[in-house]
């Protein structure tokens, strides 16, 4: 029996999408701190999902719902649409879940991420920033995999055009670098070098790949130094076992 219409799901690919997810914490100027807002309240925040490289998440990804401390009012907030984002005031840092509802044409089930909320610096210089009421940036890279997509889904993640969002570009425009790949279809490769706003390319992956080959070199060589102690310690205490017995036999 054929599967419904809109259900049937291509076999063997898996396509992923990578997006950034974080914060921005900012302290409040307690001259300048508007007189409704409580003064217990320390910080203004921003909490956010978007596209590596503020390139666009909309075709795939629907709402995004933000749970925030209970003490909030209303403290599950759904973005419909971009920016998927939710500004506040606080004084605590807590943990936030995000929670990523994809199109309706994906027929795929929401999937959660965790994020730490941070609103003070750390670090040796973190009294240096907190002089200088540096913001708090916190984010994370992460990727969200599509396995075997129905086709509607496949269809639209692999489109040959893509919509820049409101106010990054002129209407209808096409997305350059990240986000179209030399055919004019989407692709989730990174930018070849990051920029001021995302730390995230080919050349930061490339470095941590050596980083990563370096430290398995040194873990390599710490395991052959910890074989080579140990058969001297077994030869040690064989010796010391081949003479035990000798005196056992002589007494």
């Amino acid at each position: 029996m054929p599967a419904p219409a809109g259900t049937k799901r291509v076999k063997g690919v898996s396509i992923f999408r990578p997006f950034v997810f974080g914060s921005i914490a900012r302290p409040i100027d307690p001259n300048k701190k508007p007189p409704d807002l409580p003064s217990e309240h320390t910080h203004q925040w921003t909490v956010w999902v978007k596209g590596v490289d503020d390139e666009d998440v909309s075709y795939w990804l629907k709402k995004v719902q933000f749970k925030l401390h209970e003490t909030y009012a209303n403290s599950l907030r759904t973005v419909e649409g971009p920016p998927f984002e939710v500004t506040e005031t606080g004084w605590g840092e807590f943990e936030i879940q995000i929670k990523l509802y994809f199109v309706p044409e994906s027929n795929e089930k929401p999937q959660t991420v965790w994020h730490a909320l941070k609103l003070h610096p750390y670090g040796p210089d973190a009294e240096q920033q907190r002089e200088r009421r540096e913001p708090i940036i916190s984010q994370n890279y992460e990727e969200v995999i599509f396995n075997e997509p129905v086709e509607q889904f496949y269809d639209i993640l692999t489109g040959a055009t893509i919509q820049t969002p409101k106010g990054k570009g002129s209407k209808g425009s096409k997305q350059s670098a990240y986000g179209k790949g030399s055919d004019g279809g989407r692709t989730a490769e990174l930018p070849y070098a990051e920029s001021p706003g995302n730390p995230y390319s080919q050349k930061t992956e490339g470095k941590e790949l050596d980083r990563m080959g370096e430290a398995i070199k040194t873990v390599e060589q710490m395991v052959k130094e910890e074989r080579v102690k140990l058969a001297e310690r077994e030869s040690k205490l064989q010796s010391l076992r081949s003479t035990e017995g000798g005196l056992v036999k002589k007494k």
